[in-house]
């Protein structure tokens, strides 16, 4: 489930997908956008304060990934644009991480 550019935005440990996020806090609506560079574009619709718009994001992220929200670790970036998440043993991917011309 790589992609072949070798700049990719996740990359698997095991059973648990690491995803570098470019997150944009206080958007129009909660969305996945498109890979950009070695990160993926996440829009939230919560506002960037004491971390709450990663926790939004989280929350919105979960069941996209089909797992509970205490499955997804913030690794690093929880008050910062630039993050990285851990999801243990994703059930499905969104459409973007199997067809990287979404």
């Amino acid at each position: 489930m790589r992609n072949s550019t070798g700049n990719s935005f996740f990359a698997w440990d095991g059973d648990t997908l690491v995803v570098n996020i470019l997150g944009k806090p206080a958007s129009g609506k909660d969305a996945i956008g498109k890979p950009k560079g070695s990160q993926l574009k996440v829009s939230v619709t919560a506002a960037p304060q004491n971390g709450k718009a990663t926790d939004h994001m989280v929350r919105f992220l979960a069941p996209l990934f089909g797992v509970a929200v205490r499955d997804i670790t913030v690794v690093f970036g929880q008050e910062n644009v630039n993050k990285q998440l851990r999801i243990q043993a994703p059930k499905k991917l969104p459409a973007v991480f199997t067809d990287p011309q979404q």
